[in-house]
């Protein structure tokens, strides 16, 4: 599966949850997203649900931002730093690693838990998830 090919599914998922759920204020939605919540209620928004499996090792891990506003990818992939990289993450996270493939760099998320604390997600909270992740992707060059 492509970065773009998980993103869109995993968008559409996102929006059927967050239309149930447009009667809970955004406190109410940012808790409903919290791990625990979502292996028992909404076991198809992740493949790792199905063994309790968290993908950060964090007490509090919330999946509202289970991919990241600042994770950056391109399918084709981009010339950067003398290498050829499909994803890469904005912020230069300190926790974020780059992992080497024969085809090209990878960025790692796997030790970051930036998007997964509430105080981040309440900072960058929307409803509209596709819009929250616009910068993530150009979108246009998609359709």
């Amino acid at each position: 599966m492509t970065y773009m090919e998980w993103f869109k599914e995993h968008g559409k998922k996102h929006a059927a949850i967050m239309d149930r759920l447009g009667h809970l204020s955004n406190d109410e939605v940012i808790a409903y997203f919290r791990f625990d919540n979502m292996v028992k209620n909404e076991p198809d928004f992740c493949a790792l649900y199905k063994d309790n499996k968290k993908c950060h090792d964090l007490e509090e891990l919330n999946c509202y931002f289970c991919a990241c506003p600042n994770f950056r990818f391109d399918d084709e992939g981009w010339q950067m730093k003398g290498a050829k990289y499909f994803s890469s993450c904005s912020i230069d996270s300190k926790e974020g690693d780059v992992f080497v493939t024969e085809d090209g760099n990878h960025q790692d998320c796997s030790k970051c838990a930036v998007p997964h604390r509430e105080s981040y997600i309440r900072r960058h909270f929307s409803r509209n998830w596709f819009g929250v992740m616009e910068n993530v992707v150009d979108l246009e060059d998609e359709e």
